[in-house]
């Protein structure tokens, strides 16, 4: 039985998720090998974020832009 994929984690349960990463390298009670992989965990989580916030950034700017009218259309990442 193949194993299902799990759909992305939304941007606010992605933040959550650094946030505590943060707090818990923060606290420097870690062994080295757990504080380097929370490490790791943290940067994909900020990536994460990063890439969700541009995809919002560029469908509010495709929202605005269309002739300066305000006018909604879907976004699709392979626009130039």
């Amino acid at each position: 039985m193949p194993d299902e994929e799990k759909p992305a984690p939304s941007f606010e349960q992605s933040l959550e998720e650094l946030e505590s990463v943060v707090r818990q390298l923060e606290s420097g009670d870690l062994p080295l090998e757990q504080a380097l992989a929370l490490f790791e965990r943290g940067v994909a989580l900020s990536d994460s974020c990063r890439k969700q916030l541009e995809e919002a950034e560029t469908r509010v700017e495709v929202l605005v832009r269309k002739n300066d009218r305000v006018t909604a259309e879907p976004f699709r990442a392979d626009k130039g």
